[in-house]
C-alpha cells in the first residue's frame, strides 16, 4: 500500500470515529455532512431491515448476516435476541465498515420481553390506561435492556370481524378506546422522548386498515369508502401519532385497488402531509417483493413504487438493495427518492442515539438484572387480573372457597408454552408456572387438587399441528382414554375448573378462522363434564371473540381469560379464589353465530330496522334464524359484586357550539359484599346528521374502585369537540341538533338522556 492511500484510508477511518463518537443529537448539519460521504450503494444498505436467527450456534457463526454487514447493505437487524450476538453485530457496523454507521436492532416485543404481559386484545379490556402505558415501560425496560432499541407494536388496527386472527393483537371494535390505548403505549414505549437509554421506539401498525381484511382473511384486500377511513378505523393511527411514534409499519392489504406499501396517498398524503408526521416508514416483512403477487408490476417496478409512495425500509424482502441501483438507472425513480428514506433512517439511529453510543442499549449488567424481575412479574400479576372478564356467575358459584375436592381439567391446565399467547418471540415458558402449579401453591394444603387432560385441543391431529401446539409437552394422545381420566377425578371432586378453548396460536397471525366454537374435542370434554352435575367453572382461553351459545346455557359460570402471560397461573388463582374481583370488560362484540359477522355495537341503522322487541319481522333488516342480539355486547363484563347506577343527570339541556360544555353525573353504588373496580362507559348518539351516523359511540369511559357500600358521583364533560365526525366532504365538523346520552356498565344497559347543540 503507498504512502497516499494510507493517508486516504487514514482519513476514512478518522472519518467514521468522529462520525460515531462526537455526534449530538438533533443535528442536522451531522445527516448532511454523513450523507454527503455516502455511496449510493451505502444509502441503498441503509434502507435493509433483515431478519436473522441466533448469530452465535453450536457450530459457529451464522456468517452470511454478518457478511452483509461488511458489505454495507444491513441497516437494521430485527428479532436477534441477547446481548452477545447484538455485539458482535453491531462491531462488524461499526468497526468493520467504512463510515461505521451503527445498525438499529429491532424486535416484535408485542405485549412484553420476558416478562409476557395479557396479549393486546386481553389488556384493552382492562380499560385501564395506566396499566396499558406500564406494561410497555416495562417491556421497553427489558427490551432495552437486552440491546432493543425499537419495537413493532403498537397494532392498532380496528376489527369487526373476529374471523381475523389478529384481532388478538389489537384493542378490539371501537376507535375511540383504541386511540386512548395507542397514546398510552406509545407513551409507555418511548418514555421521554427516548432520550434514555431504557426507552425504544415505536411502531405505529398495520397502516392501515388491515383490521378490516375482506372475509377476515390475512393479507386480504379492503375495499372501503373514505367516510368509514377517517370515522370508524383512521383514528387511533392518527392518535399514534400525535403521541409522537417514531416509526409507522405499512399493512399487507391493498386498499381499493393499491397496495398500502405502495400507496403514495396513504403514506405521504395522509401520513405526512396532513398528519404531519415525519418518522420512519418500514415495510411488514417481505411486503415488497409480494407487491408483484398483487400484479402491479415486476420486482424492480413495485420497488420504485414503494419508494415513492413513502416508504423508508425493506423489511425481509432485499428487494431495495437488489433493485433500487437499476430502477435509478432506467429513470423509474432518482436518487434524491432515496436520500430521502436514507434520511429518515439515519434520522431515527440519531434520535435513539445510536451514533453518539452505539452501544448505548448494550449492558450486561442491565441484561442480568432488569429482566423478568420479581416487581416486574408482581405488575404483569396484577394487571392480568384486571384483564379476565366474568361473562356468567350463576348462583355466585365464583369466587371459591380454598378447600376441598378440586378438579383441575382441560389441556390448558397444565401447560407452561401455552399460557403467554401469540407473538411472545422473547418469552422464555420454562420460567413460567402452569395453572396446575400455581394452584398447588395457592391452595397449599387446604384443598386437594388433580389434574387430567381431558382431551387433545382437536379431535384432527393435522388441525393440532397447523396450530403449532407444543408436541414435546403437549402430545396428541388416545381420546378415550383422556374422556376416561377427566371423568374419574371430575366425579372425585367437589368442584370442576375446567381450562378449554384456543391453543395460543389458534388466534394471533395466520390463524383465521371460520368456525368459531370451541374445537371439537374440548367441546365433548366440557359437555360430558356438565353432565356429572358436579358445578363447573369455565376458564375459557381465546385470542378474539368466539362463539359460547352452548356454554351460555350449559356452564353455571364462565370467565373469559384470554391469554394473560407469563403471570396466568397466579393471576387465576388470584381472581377465582376471591383476592381480586374481575373487573374486565369487553372491547369486541361476542356473537351469537358467525353468520352475524362483522358484528359491532356502533353501527348504524338501516332503513328498516328491526323492532328490538320482536324475534323476526318481515321486511325489516334481521335474520330470519336468530336475532341481530350479540351473545355477549361490548363493553360487557360481570363483577364480584353488584354495581347500581342512578338516574343520570345534566348541567345543561343546551350546549352552545362555540366553546359550550355541559356536565353529565351519574352516581355508582356498590351493593355487595366485595370491594371492587367498575368501568363506567359514556355514549353519544347524533340523532340527525348530514350523513348516516352510528346508532351510539364510546365517548368517554372512567375505571373506578369502590370498597362495598361505597357510592361515587362520576362526572363527565361534554364539549363541542368531542361531538365532531368527519362529514361526507371529510371536514371534521360538529352539527346543531339533537343528540342523545347514554351511561352505563356496558353499551345495552345504559341510563339515557338528551340534549340540544345550538350555534
Amino acid at each position: 500500500m503507498n504512502r497516499k492511500t494510507l493517508w486516504n484510508v487514514s482519513l476514512i477511518l478518522l472519518s467514521s470515529f468522529m462520525l460515531v463518537q462526537c455526534t449530538p443529537k438533533g443535528n442536522d448539519k451531522f445527516i448532511d455532512d454523513l450523507m454527503s460521504q455516502m455511496t449510493l450503494q451505502e444509502k441503498i444498505g441503509q434502507l435493509n431491515l433483515l431478519p436473522t436467527g441466533p448469530i452465535t450456534t453450536a457450530s459457529g457463526q451464522n456468517t452470511d448476516i454478518l457478511d452483509d454487514i461488511r458489505r454495507g447493505e444491513v441497516g437494521g437487524i430485527f428479532n436477534l435476541k441477547g446481548v452477545r450476538d447484538i455485539r458482535i453485530a453491531q462491531d462488524i457496523a461499526v468497526k468493520e465498515t467504512r463510515l461505521g454507521i451503527p445498525i438499529l436492532f429491532a424486535m416484535d416485543v408485542i405485549h412484553g420481553y420476558e416478562t409476557i404481559f395479557p396479549i393486546p386484545l386481553a389488556l384493552s379490556c382492562s380499560w385501564d390506561m395506566a396499566a396499558i402505558e406500564k406494561s410497555a415501560r416495562i417491556a421497553a425496560c427489558e427490551a432495552s435492556a437486552d440491546g432493543i432499541a425499537w419495537t413493532f407494536s403498537p397494532m392498532v388496527d380496528i376489527c369487526k370481524d373476529a374471523r381475523w386472527g389478529r384481532v388478538a393483537e389489537g384493542a378490539g371494535e371501537d376507535p375511540f378506546l383504541g386511540a386512548a390505548i395507542a397514546k398510552a403505549m406509545i407513551k409507555g414505549y418511548q418514555g421521554e422522548g427516548l432520550k434514555n437509554n431504557n426507552e425504544i421506539m415505536a411502531c405505529v401498525k398495520h397502516f392501515a386498515l388491515y383490521g378490516a381484511s375482506e372475509s377476515g382473511r390475512d393479507y386480504n384486500m379492503v375495499d372501503m369508502s373514505p367516510n368509514r377511513m377517517y370515522n370508524e378505523y383512521f383514528l387511533p393511527y392518527q392518535a399514534a401519532i400525535e403521541a409522537g411514534a417514531g416509526s409507522v409499519m405499512s399493512s399487507f392489504n391493498d386498499i381499493n385497488g393499491i397496495p398500502a406499501t405502495a400507496n403514495k396517498w396513504l403514506l405521504t398524503d395522509v401520513l405526512r402531509k396532513q398528519w404531519g408526521f415525519n418518522g420512519l416508514v418500514t415495510t411488514d416483512h417481505s411486503a415488497i417483493v409480494e407487491l408483484t403477487n398483487h400484479s402491479i408490476g415486476n420486482l424492480e417496478s413495485v420497488s420504485a413504487r414503494a419508494l415513492q409512495a413513502g416508504t423508508d425500509m425493506d423489511m425481509g424482502s432485499r428487494a431495495f438493495v437488489a433493485q433500487l441501483e437499476k430502477a435509478l438507472k432506467d429513470g423509474k425513480i432518482t436518487e434524491n427518492d432515496i436520500d430521502i428514506a436514507c434520511r429518515r433512517v439515519l434520522e431515527a439511529k440519531q434520535k435513539l442515539g445510536l451514533f453518539e453510543d452505539p452501544y448505548r442499549f448494550l449492558s450486561d449488567e442491565r441484561a442480568e438484572s432488569e429482566i423478568y424481575t420479581e416487581s416486574n412479574r408482581a405488575e404483569a400479576r396484577k394487571i392480568a387480573t384486571e384483564t379476565f372478564v366474568l361473562l356468567k356467575n350463576e348462583n355466585q358459584l365464583l369466587p371459591l372457597q380454598r378447600k376441598g375436592k378440586i378438579a383441575l381439567i382441560g389441556p390448558l391446565g397444565n401447560t407452561r408454552t401455552q399460557m403467554q399467547g401469540t407473538w411472545a418471540v422473547a418469552a422464555v415458558p420454562s420460567k413460567y408456572s402452569t395453572i396446575l402449579e400455581a394452584m398447588q401453591r395457592n391452595v397449599g394444603e387446604r384443598a386437594t387438587i388433580r389434574y387430567a387432560k381431558g382431551s387433545n385441543f382437536m379431535y384432527d391431529e393435522k388441525f393440532e399441528e397447523r396450530t403449532w401446539v407444543n408436541k414435546g409437552e403437549l402430545p396428541h394422545l388416545d381420546d378415550e382414554q383422556l374422556l376416561k381420566e377427566a371423568l374419574e377425578i371430575a366425579n372425585w371432586s367437589d368442584i370442576i375448573i375446567a381450562t378449554l378453548g384456543e391453543p395460543a396460536e389458534l388466534s394471533g397471525e395466520s390463524s383465521c378462522r371460520t368456525n368459531l366454537e370451541m374445537p371439537d374435542a374440548q367441546h365433548d370434554l366440557l359437555q360430558a363434564l356438565v353432565k356429572t352435575g358436579k358445578p363447573v367453572v369455565l376458564l375459557h382461553f381465546s385470542g378474539r371473540p368466539t362463539v359460547m351459545n352452548w356454554e351460555q346455557k350449559n356452564v353455571p359460570a364462565i370467565m373469559n381469560v384470554w391469554f394473560a402471560g407469563s403471570e396466568t397461573g397466579d393471576a387465576i388463582c388470584d381472581v377465582i379464589f376471591g383476592d381480586v374481583s374481575p373487573s374486565g370488560k369487553l372491547t369486541t362484540t361476542f356473537p351469537q353465530t358467525v353468520g352475524q359477522l362483522p358484528m359491532y355495537y356502533n353501527h348504524r341503522n338501516t332503513s328498516r330496522p328491526q323492532d328490538k322487541d320482536k324475534w323476526f319481522e318481515k321486511f325489516r333488516s334481521n335474520y330470519i334464524d336468530v336475532t341481530n342480539d350479540p351473545l355477549y355486547p361490548f363493553g360487557y363484563g360481570l363483577s364480584y359484586t353488584t354495581f347500581d347506577y342512578s338516574p343520570m343527570k345534566l348541567s345543561a339541556n343546551e350546549l352552545n357550539i362555540k366553546n359550550d360544555s355541559l356536565i353529565a353525573s351519574i352516581t355508582i353504588s356498590n351493593k355487595g359484599e366485595y370491594d371492587a373496580d367498575e368501568i363506567i362507559q359514556m355514549y353519544i348518539r347524533d340523532i340527525a346528521g348530514s350523513i348516516t351516523r352510528p346508532v351510539q359511540e364510546l365517548k368517554g369511559f372512567q375505571r373506578i374502585h369502590l370498597k362495598k357500600g361505597e357510592s361515587r358521583e362520576i362526572t363527565f364533560t361534554i364539549t363541542p369537540e368531542l361531538l365532531k365526525f368527519y362529514n361526507n366532504d371529510l371536514d371534521f365538523v360538529c352539527e346543531p341538533g339533537e343528540f342523545e346520552l347514554m351511561i352505563g356498565p356496558n353499551s345495552r344497559d345504559v341510563e339515557r338522556c338528551k340534549f340540544i347543540l345550538t350555534e
